[in-house]
């Protein structure tokens, strides 16, 4: 009749192959972006002609550049109040 083995079992020792692994290498961090920074808000106005305005000593005027010039280098953001059909935006622009 067959013998039953023992319940704990016999651990075989660990034995490495092939010598030490490759050093592994980390990848080189990329330089940081400086910051930019941005100074007080202007409200402009822009129509369905694409015109903006900028408020003024108590009055629209004409502002020298468009919304879509402004987004190139300024932080825009669309407000969700319209004003008379015309859109309203608050642009920041960078300081130098």
């Amino acid at each position: 009749m067959a013998q039953r083995r023992p319940f704990n079992q016999q651990r075989r020792k660990f034995t490495p192959r092939g010598g030490a692994p490759a050093p592994i290498e980390l990848p080189k961090p990329l330089p940081r972006a400086v910051p930019k920074v941005y100074g007080p808000p202007i409200i402009l106005l822009e129509d369905e002609k694409k015109k903006v305005f900028e408020y003024q000593s108590g009055a629209w005027v004409a502002y020298e550049r468009t919304i879509a010039e402004c987004r190139l280098d300024c932080q825009v953001k669309e407000l969700p109040q319209k004003v008379n059909k015309m859109t309203r935006y608050e642009v920041r622009l960078p300081i130098a």
